[in-house]
């Protein structure tokens, strides 16, 4: 925390999804008996999203003559930050975006669990190369979350929210979701927070596109 507050500069961008789309997917896969949750869906999203957003993937290291220098990372790992008792805990999903969402669920909960029960294994924390991290369950609408270093970024999740929204020219009421980027802006500058936000919406609100 001390290396990542203030010694990374952060810079944070907020963008409301609309989740009506993923709530129902959600649904029908709880339906089809596999257990799932939203944050499993995001999980797998900020996954993908990273994918076609490689620069958001990366670390600010010192490079072989000890000059500051951008990492970029083969694999896609997410930590997920899960509470404990007596403070935070971060296991890692390894190779997230070729993972369906419903390995990623069952891995998350045997995870969290264990760490829950202090049983969790240290090759289990480590390797992340991006974060999600998940207030919604308390309410909490929207905020920016930390960055762990060396990674370049980390997600924050709201709660989804029933709200009035415009379809057509008319008040409706929709299902809609903050997300905030914090980024370490020595590797991701604003557009490029931004045009990643702009794929996990994609995603989110067109979640078919996750499952492939």
């Amino acid at each position: 925390m001390n290396d990542s507050k203030p010694g990374v500069p952060h810079i944070y961008i907020t963008m409301e999804i609309d989740m009506d789309a993923a709530m129902a997917l959600r649904e029908q896969i709880l339906a089809s008996g596999t257990k799932i949750s939203m944050n499993d869906i995001v999980v797998k999203a900020a996954a993908k999203a990273l994918q076609k957003i490689p620069a958001v993937n990366a670390s600010f290291v010192s490079g072989q003559d000890g000059q500051p220098a951008v990492a970029s990372h083969p694999s896609i790992n997410v930590s997920v930050a899960v509470a404990l008792t007596d403070g935070l805990i971060a296991p890692v999903v390894k190779d997230a975006d070729t993972k369906s969402v419903g390995a990623i669920s069952a891995e998350i909960r045997d995870m969290a669990g264990r760490a829950r029960e202090g049983k969790i294994k240290q090759n289990e924390l480590e390797g992340a190369t991006f974060q999600v991290t998940n207030l919604g369950m308390y309410g909490v609408v929207e905020f920016g979350s930390i960055i762990t270093v060396p990674q370049a970024a980390s997600l924050a999740i709201g709660a989804i929210r029933k709200v009035p929204v415009v379809r057509n020219d008319e008040i409706v009421i929709g299902q809609v979701m903050n997300v905030t980027i914090s980024a370490d802006h020595r590797i991701v500058d604003g557009a490029v927070a931004a045009e990643y936000l702009k794929v996990f919406k994609q995603l989110m609100e067109a979640p078919m596109n996750i499952l492939v």
